[in-house]
């Protein structure tokens, strides 16, 4: 019993992905539409928290993602200087609960990947170079129009096209994601042995620098500074901006400077923003979910788990339902917006104390707060 038959989704990033592979496995004839022209091949990592690796191992790709990154456990906090102390290790908080590691990272491309095979496998089709142009609704189906053509009719489109959704502005929705006062520069680099979990350093000339383990060679570092228009940085004075502002940290960013400094790291950088579309987040037929319908700052790690939580909560009410009502759409919006503007609210509340320099903050127990919520059950 499936409440559709045949379901578009605009998207193919971790939300997109996953409500395609639930829906195929149930039958559900599944067209995915991506803008882009395939799957990211460049990236740095991602940091994914217990809560994440539950829908995984939901989705049957558990075993897959685990192989192909790095799981730990616990945070530690850093403080900036010589011999950049330890000052505080957070305990852990296994928010997939005790089945799944506290957390794990992983390159981005891989995950992409990883998720697109199982898809596929699922029995998904994914067109690549497709912009959803389009949608009219009827009381029983949406046609969607791709490049300006029809491509047919559906019961039922997900919008999971990411922050700046064609879909979300296609039905009407007039919330965008706003800037945070945050910028991030990220970069891959090799992984020194001592970097066995996350670790964060407040203080010093940015925000935070920190670092992610995603294999057993490799991590992702990164640096969270004042927003600025970054548009015109080469490749270069990126790297060259990447080594000034880390000069304050040292411990395993002595290793990742060598890295840097050698020419091989790629640096990339870009703006925190946030958004929480109010309910409803569907309009009749079409719904937006993933960063097309909230985002956050990436300061608990909580965004990619997010989308893949709206995504298994809406399959499995599709599919344990005979019919698309609002009874349905009622359930949706009851398990996933609070959370999801919980998740937001404390992302953006950790960047404004830094933002506003509140040494009082405690930004240890937010973030073991937040997580003690997100091992309950989306």
């Amino acid at each position: 019993m499936t409440a559709v038959n045949r379901v578009a989704i605009a998207g193919s990033g971790v939300a997109g992905l996953a409500a395609g592979i639930q829906l195929a496995k149930a039958g559900v004839q599944v067209d995915i539409f991506e803008a882009k022209d395939g799957l990211p091949a460049l990236g740095s990592g991602i940091s994914l928290q217990g809560n994440a690796l539950r829908v995984f191992d939901a989705l049957g790709a558990w075993d897959d993602i685990r192989a192909a990154g790095y799981p730990f456990e616990g945070l530690a906090l850093r403080a900036p200087g010589p011999d950049a102390p330890i000052v505080a290790e957070l305990p852990d908080v296994k928010t997939g609960g005790p089945d799944y590691p506290a957390a794990m990272g992983m390159p981005r491309p891989e995950l992409a990947r990883i998720l697109f095979d199982h898809a596929q496998k699922a029995g998904a089709s994914v067109r690549f170079g497709a912009n959803v142009t389009d949608l009219r609704q009827t009381d029983d189906a949406v046609e969607l129009f791709v490049d300006g053509a029809s491509v047919g009719q559906y019961d039922l489109v997900i919008g999971a096209d990411g922050v700046n959704s064609a879909v979300r502005g296609l039905v009407g929705v007039d919330t965008h994601p706003e800037p945070t006062g945050m910028g991030i520069w990220r970069t891959f680099v090799s992984r020194p042995a001592e970097v066995g979990r996350s670790e964060l350093y407040y203080g010093g000339p940015v925000y935070i620098a920190g670092y992610t383990p995603t294999s057993d060679d490799t991590m992702y570092a990164f640096l969270v500074e004042r927003a600025q228009d970054r548009s015109d940085v080469s490749d270069e004075e990126a790297v060259q901006i990447m080594l000034e502002e880390s000069a304050a940290y040292h411990g395993p960013w002595d290793h990742i400077r060598e890295d840097l400094r050698s020419g091989d790291a790629h640096v990339n950088y870009t703006w925190f923003t946030s958004h929480v579309v109010e309910e409803p987040w569907n309009r009749g037929r079409v719904v937006v979910i993933g960063d097309a319908a909230h985002s956050c700052p990436p300061t608990i790690a909580q965004g990619a788990a997010q989308g893949l939580e709206d995504a298994l909560v809406l399959t499995e009410l599709i599919t344990g339902r005979d019919a698309i009502d609002e009874t349905l759409w009622d359930e949706f919006h009851a398990r996933r917006l609070p959370r999801a503007r919980a998740v937001v609210e404390a992302s953006v509340q950790l960047g404004q104390w830094q933002i506003d320099g509140d040494r009082d903050a405690d930004a240890g127990g937010l973030i073991f707060g937040i997580a003690q919520k997100m091992a309950e059950p989306a």
